[in-house]
């Protein structure tokens, strides 16, 4: 095992092959892969390329010489957000996300003292969701799983997901929430990346804040959930959401529990790229709920997030939180059993 006492809780699979589609229904999004470049395929929906990946999305040892490069001694693996196929019929979802979770259980058990697995279900279908959910933490032994920032178009915090919510927080499932088709996509001027750039944080933002204004944690206060990007821009809509609860007492009655109270009992990755900003999530959220993050292997991850750690004025303490101790309190592990 590495001996870097670290752990990238923000990192993606995409698998090196998909089975066929072997369902009823006609131009089903399903995905498949096909060759490109050396070390590189294509994922393709709907004919056509969605995204050209390499080998670090699938090749265990390639990844394993990545985190020594990066010093990072674990990794949390989750979906390709995209393959979460949330806008799929529920029952060919849970074909694809048992697929995926099957294939990131077998990517832990390559080298399980690195790897921790998270896996994906089809929330579009609840009490199906809830089947994977089971499935994957009891079945596959992952640690939980990774859900988008909205179910097609529907925020996290809605009413309709609470049973699956109430049975992660029963059987002690990690939730990781990613950005996925965001909102305000019809205002970025610019080329595609923007997506990821600008839109991104708000609607990250907007899904934390869900689970917050919808009551979701007051009444699951033992659920570990973390959201990627540090949160979006919730750090910044905190003390405006917090003066309106103070000041209207029907904020009061929907959120039994202070904005700035529930939104530390959540976790949050620090890829923000920005000492200062990583300083500011602290700050808002408390040492205790940050964690290292890095979106491995993307075009866009932080190249070192060990670095960027290091780099903040703390102690020996406060850096070994961020580094490893948190996500290890946030997937309900110990450093003995990891």
């Amino acid at each position: 095992m590495s001996t870097f006492a670290s752990m990238d809780v923000h990192t993606h699979v995409v698998p090196a092959e998909f089975p066929p589609y072997l369902g009823q229904r006609l131009g089903v999004r399903w995905p498949s892969m096909a060759d490109a470049q050396p070390c590189h395929k294509h994922v393709m929906l709907d004919g056509k390329v969605y995204r050209t990946v390499s080998h670090q999305c699938w090749d265990c040892q390639v990844r394993l010489a990545d985190m020594d490069a990066m010093q990072v001694g674990q990794q949390v693996l989750s979906p390709m957000p995209e393959l979460l196929s949330y806008w799929l019929d529920g029952a060919d979802a849970q074909v694809l996300t048992r697929y995926l979770n099957e294939s990131i259980a077998g990517m832990v058990q390559q080298a399980p003292a690195r790897f921790v697995g998270l896996g994906a279900v089809p929330l579009q279908d609840v009490e199906r969701a809830i089947d994977e959910l089971d499935h994957a933490v009891h079945q596959c032994g992952l640690a939980g799983v990774e859900i988008g920032s909205n179910i097609d178009g529907v925020s996290i915090g809605d009413a309709r997901f609470e049973p699956f919510f109430a049975a992660a927080e029963r059987w002690g499932a990690a939730i990781f929430v990613h950005a996925l088709r965001p909102a305000g996509m019809d205002r970025l001027v610019g080329p595609p990346i923007l997506e990821q750039a600008l839109a991104f944080p708000g609607e990250v933002g907007l899904s934390a804040a869900s689970l917050l204004t919808g009551g979701t944690l007051a009444r699951h206060p033992g659920l570990r959930i973390a959201f990627s990007h540090g949160g979006g821009t919730l750090a910044q809509l905190l003390p405006r959401l917090q003066h309106a609860w103070e000041q209207f007492p029907p904020l009061q009655q929907a959120m039994p529990v202070a904005p700035r109270t529930a939104a530390r009992s959540m976790f949050y990755d620090d890829l923000v790229y920005d000492a200062a900003g990583i300083a500011f999530l602290i700050q808002s959220f408390g040492l205790g709920q940050i964690m290292l993050g890095s979106d491995y292997p993307f075009a866009i991850m932080d190249k070192d997030p060990v670095g960027r750690v290091a780099a903040l004025a703390l102690d020996a303490a406060a850096q070994q939180a961020l580094r490893q101790g948190n996500a290890l309190r946030w997937l309900g592990r110990t450093p003995e059993s990891p």
